[in-house]
């Protein structure tokens, strides 16, 4: 099935929730009624990102915050000593019930303004998304099944039976969104982590450990990965070389290790595809809202009524995105998810993540404030970096973590350059640039272009316009036969304006819907 889009256009001056600034934010955005994985991660990669349904672009030379996407490469991760105490001091509770003395709150740092801002949603209120879906749905399936007639093909069974299946069919987009800030990982305080260029130093205690572990290993290889099972996880992805005894613990080591078997508290770790019709999923929905409510009252102060069941549902469990389940792909099959930390039979936190041909990426996490002092933050980026590594063993080509954006501008948004190695995407040319080669440049200006070459392009631009595929009046076609049934001048404009944002590839591979 192809991503329909109907694109609303450039939006500014309006709140930003990073600078405060009445009217300084600057975007652009399309509602999603459906999106193929393929297109969301090639979107993502030419800096757009989703809320919702809602897919935006900072316009980055305009907005007063420019926010840059950024990834961390979790292949060759190594957590920095902050991020090892996070994970010692869940083992720790886990394994004793110990709750960590000392103020946890200096420790990693919990954003206040995160990524999509209470504005982006306010605009999205007043966005006139009126498409009726039912109409949408009935004009896709007929031209679908004209498209196929017309390839001598008869349509799947169950193929033009529901082209966006991922709200109620009678509901009409466009009511109200809610005006939450997106929630990314707690990392600790910017100057706080390990010079991340140095080798970790480690304590004698550790280095005999290390020994000790490697002449059991020696004597009984097999055995050596028993205590990684605890928690019902796999064992270690990188299992220590044993030619190497002073090779730091993985990342691995550090979440997997083995818990005594009268341990205080039980973790687990659950992933549960978004959709109602998931058990799964339907059966834990009251307690993952709950869990949200409780979240969103106590760290953003929202009162009860702006987090409702409807907000909860378009925001965190209303996605554009189509589930898929390529041979090639991982066991869990791509489309968005929640990740539910279960601890002792209750959920405490909750990760949405999209899982992409090429990446995890992180859309939101909540979880329960009476259980700050556990850093969950940062815990459950770490998880969800390690998670990343599981997937990349089957599926090769998944090998990034995206963590949104990372605004160099606003001190609270800088703690995402913590997990390294990161790159930041360039605003221009669309490639990928490690993030120390961009700091210097962000500290003596807002808005960077990162690659260094002058004589660079965007390779993915749009080259022919006439090529894109329109959605209209119930058929599909390029826009070469599009434009020539329009007579509004300013049409031209909003559609090139789109074909440039999305690229070449997805503005052929999209049906961009016009009414």
């Amino acid at each position: 099935m192809a991503s329909v889009v109907e694109y609303k256009g450039l939006k500014a001056g309006y709140h930003c929730g990073y600078c405060d600034s009445e009217e300084g934010k600057v975007s652009c955005g399309m509602w999603a009624h459906s999106m193929t994985v393929q297109d969301y991660q090639d979107l993502i990669d030419r800096g757009w990102r989703r809320s919702g349904k809602y897919v935006y672009k900072p316009v980055m030379n305009q907005t007063c915050c420019p926010q840059y996407t950024i990834r961390c490469r979790p292949l060759q991760f190594q957590p920095s000593k902050s991020h090892k105490k996070v994970l010692k001091k869940m083992l720790k509770f886990l394994a004793k019930g110990e709750i960590s003395k000392g103020n946890y709150e200096d420790d990693p740092m919990e954003p206040t303004m995160e990524d999509t801002v209470a504005g982006d949603f306010g605009l999205i209120n007043k966005l006139d998304i009126q498409c009726d879906l039912k109409t949408l749905s009935g004009d896709l399936t007929e031209s679908f099944d004209s498209e196929e007639k017309k390839k001598g093909k008869s349509p799947k069974k169950g193929e033009s039976n529901e082209v966006i299946q991922s709200q109620d069919i009678e509901e009409k987009l466009g009511s109200g969104e809610p005006s939450h800030p997106v929630k990314m990982p707690m990392a600790p305080k910017p100057g706080k982590g390990a010079d991340l260029s140095k080798p970790p130093c480690r304590k004698a205690k550790e280095i005999r450990k290390e020994r000790k572990r490697l002449k059991l290993m020696q004597q009984n290889p097999a055995g050596e990965l028993e205590g990684f099972q605890a928690q019902g996880e796999p064992p270690s992805l990188f299992p220590p070389k044993a030619s190497k005894s002073n090779q730091p613990k993985s990342l691995e080591d550090l979440i997997f290790e083995s818990l005594p078997e009268n341990a205080s508290h039980k973790l687990e770790v659950r992933l549960v595809p978004v959709s109602f019709e998931d058990p799964e999923f339907k059966s834990s929905f009251s307690r993952s809202f709950s869990l949200y409510v409780k979240y969103q009252m106590a760290i953003h102060q929202d009162p009860p009524d702006e987090c409702g069941k409807t907000e909860f549902t378009r925001f965190l469990c209303s996605s554009p995105l189509e589930a898929e389940n390529p041979p090639n792909g991982p066991d869990c099959g791509y489309g968005s998810f929640h990740q539910q930390y279960w601890l002792d039979g209750r959920i405490i936190a909750v990760g949405v993540i999209d899982i992409l041909p090429y990446c995890v990426s992180s859309v939101y996490l909540y979880y329960d404030p009476d259980y700050s002092f556990l850093s969950l933050g940062v815990y459950s980026a770490l998880r969800e970096i390690a998670f990343t590594r599981q997937l990349h063993q089957k599926t090769s080509q998944l090998s990034y973590y995206y963590m949104g954006f990372y605004i160099h501008s606003c001190p609270k948004m800088k703690y995402k350059g913590q997990y390294r190695p990161s790159d930041l995407l360039c605003p221009e040319t669309y490639v990928w640039v490690p993030i120390e080669q961009c700091l210097p440049s962000l500290e003596n200006s807002k808005y960077c272009r990162f690659n260094q070459d002058p004589e660079a392009a965007d390779e993915g631009r749009s080259k022919d316009p006439d090529r894109l595929q329109v959605f209209h009046k119930k058929a599909i076609m390029p826009y070469g036969v599009y434009k020539k049934q329009q007579k509004d001048p300013g049409e031209e404009a909003t559609v090139l304006q789109y074909a440039r944002l999305v690229g070449q590839a997805c503005s052929e591979r999209m049906l961009l819907f016009r009414n």
